[in-house]
């Protein structure tokens, strides 16, 4: 069984092509940048890479050229679409009306949709991934992997806020987090790492990329995570403010009179690092911008390592015990700056970053002294794989999402 992984972030495409039946990556890739100057897709098979500049305004775009790559003549690695058994897409925002994976139906579609609102960055990027399969293989059986299924673990105590719970009975105003494959994903490697088994384990997990969150991962069970009833609240993001004092946006309505749309936008899509800088939302580019002396971009850096290391400080207390703390996605991953910003002023917190280790990566790895009580992991996280699990046990009736146990954690 041959099954496509679909990843459509708020800026990038991420996808895996996978047989099942020969236990083998036939192909991954990524798009990054999207609807920003200088898209590029890098593109990955067992025996060759590309990295290629292409133009993708929008996640359609990106889709298309997802295909157009697996397909290809002299790089792809399957000569017709068709060959594709099955598609999995990660799907940012469940609601209460989705707490586990699922096989996808017109009305699992209008689910998705009528929860746009709450991820606008994402569910909509999402449907379109599902819509583009649909019509070009509407017989391909398609799964629904829902980030925020991984957080319903959360006690009331989390998860609930203090507001009337008239809100809560009738709209599901509540915490839910989200990234829950990649928190998934990274805790049971840093798990399988330490040669532990996942329930006797405690980690702070940092999903850092365009968007960020941080999770408290008790015996693999996600207790309270960064982001709430929508991906805007916590950390400092790439476009996204984080949290502020709620009373900020009717403060701006009364001031200058915008409309709940136009401040939704704001908050989404000109905040964050974006709006501290006044030009980037990479962090690549904040970093190089930074060390040529801007303040603006150092202060970028500042405040998201500041809101980061509280984040850290509020999990470890509720955990009361540490195994770690794991770094994962574009930013955790790939810049040593700002993991050593984030981890610098914590070892009375048993937490000892050793700079050369972080800034010698590669591949899984823990970056921390080994004097330090609690080890930091470096860790690509791989939500492709946590989909492409889900849609192998749905379509041989084997999912169960209490008890499932995946093959990443030995």
């Amino acid at each position: 069984m041959k099954i496509l992984a679909l990843n459509c972030g708020s800026s990038s495409v991420k996808y895996q092509l996978y047989d099942t039946s020969a236990n083998k990556l036939l192909a991954k890739g990524g798009l990054e940048r999207i609807g920003f100057v200088g898209t590029f897709i890098n593109h990955q098979t067992t025996h060759q890479k590309h990295r290629l500049e292409c133009d993708c305004s929008n996640h359609k775009d990106a889709v298309n050229m997802v295909f157009k790559f697996l397909t290809d003549e002299e790089f792809g690695v399957i000569k017709e679409l068709s060959e594709i058994d099955a598609v999995g897409h990660r799907i940012v925002h469940g609601g209460e009306l989705f707490s586990k994976s699922v096989l996808i139906d017109d009305n699992v579609i209008k689910g998705i949709d009528s929860l746009s609102s709450l991820a606008p960055l994402h569910n909509p990027p999402n449907l379109q991934g599902i819509l583009a399969m649909k019509s070009l293989l509407p017989e391909v059986a398609q799964v629904a992997v829902f980030d925020t299924a991984f957080h319903q673990t959360m006690p009331e105590t989390a998860y609930m806020y203090a507001i009337p719970l008239k809100w809560y009975e009738k709209y599901g105003v509540r915490k839910y987090g989200f990234h829950g494959t990649s928190h998934l994903y990274v805790t049971r490697r840093a798990a399988a790492m330490l040669k532990k088994d996942i329930k006797d384990t405690n980690f702070i997990s940092l999903h850092i990329g365009n968007g960020v969150s941080v999770t408290a991962c008790k015996g693999g069970k996600s207790i309270d995570t960064s982001m709430g009833f929508t991906p805007l609240d916590g950390a400092i993001m790439g476009t996204r403010c984080g949290s502020i004092d709620p009373a900020v946006p009717l403060f701006m309505i009364d001031k200058e009179g915008f409309s709940s749309e136009e401040v939704n936008t704001i908050l989404n899509k000109r905040s964050g690092v974006l709006a501290v800088t006044g030009r980037y939302t990479d962090r690549r580019d904040i970093a190089r911008v930074a060390s040529e002396g801007d303040k603006f971009c150092q202060l970028a850096q500042n405040m998201e390592a500041y809101k980061l290391k509280k984040l850290i400080g509020e999990y470890y207390a509720i955990l009361g015990r540490l195994d770690g703390i794991i770094f994962t996605a574009g930013v955790g991953e790939n810049s040593a700056d700002a993991r050593k910003l984030v981890c610098d002023g914590l070892e009375h917190f048993g937490i000892l970053l050793d700079d050369e280790k972080n800034n010698n990566t590669s591949g899984e790895t823990i970056i921390s002294k080994d004097s330090s009580p609690v080890k930091i992991f470096m860790i690509p996280t791989n939500e492709e794989i946590v989909i492409i699990e889900d849609v192998s046990a749905i379509l041989n009736g084997t999912y169960d999402n209490e008890d499932f146990t995946y093959s990443f954690e030995k």
